[in-house]
């Protein structure tokens, strides 16, 4: 599957549901992915690092940049409400993603999760300018391009909260090091949070 067909699946055009299921923080997820949805039918390499090195984040407004099927959001959410912490209109996960196929599932593996009150899906420009967030949690599109990802980043670590943060998962082949140094000379002081297999585990805040 070629990267452009990842990033132009359309929802209306037939496609094949692929369901799986893996283990994030010690509980497991039931989902479904689909044909024209990045790492279908299993969870990929960078984001079984970034769960198994992180633990999920407080309550809050967090943003799942390049969400796919929902994976990164729904395991937040799910342990938020694993913990009894209560959905409220201030917090939440919202899942970004540009490719409509995978909006439609993200959504529907939060409704069958009953997680659709702590988890909403949508196309980048369905984000409100003033919304801000607490935490921005990501595996980015590394292969859009340098210049694209980094246009990426900017637009929405600009809209993290003062005393907000990412937490990112890059493989270091991909150029996880001089996306460190990138993002610290950006003003988002970035450090090294995990290395494992290949990938680095990323934090950043506003300077």
């Amino acid at each position: 599957m070629s990267d452009h067909h990842y990033f132009t699946a359309d929802p209306s055009v037939p496609f094949a549901r692929e369901p799986f299921s893996c283990e994030v923080w010690g509980h497991r997820l039931d989902l479904v992915s689909g044909s024209g949805v990045y790492s279908r039918g299993r969870l990929d390499k960078g984001t079984a690092v970034l769960l198994r090195e992180t633990e999920p984040p407080p309550p809050g407004h967090v943003l799942d940049l390049g969400t796919g099927y929902g994976v990164i959001g729904l395991a937040i959410a799910d342990a938020w409400r694993r913990d009894g912490v209560a959905a409220g209109p201030a917090g939440g996960v919202t899942g970004v993603e540009v490719n409509q196929r995978a909006v439609l599932l993200a959504n529907q593996n939060a409704a069958a999760l009953g997680l659709q009150d702590r988890y909403v899906a949508c196309e980048p420009d369905a984000v409100p300018a003033e919304v801000g967030f607490d935490e921005l949690w990501s595996n980015p599109p590394i292969r859009i391009g340098k210049a694209a990802l980094h246009d990426l980043l900017l637009r929405w670590l600009g809209r993290l909260r003062p005393d907000g943060r990412a937490v990112m998962v890059v493989g270091k082949n991909l150029g996880g090091d001089s996306l460190q140094a990138w993002l610290t000379d950006q003003g988002y002081p970035t450090t090294r949070l995990a290395s494992s297999r290949g990938f680095r585990v990323l934090e950043s805040r506003p300077a």
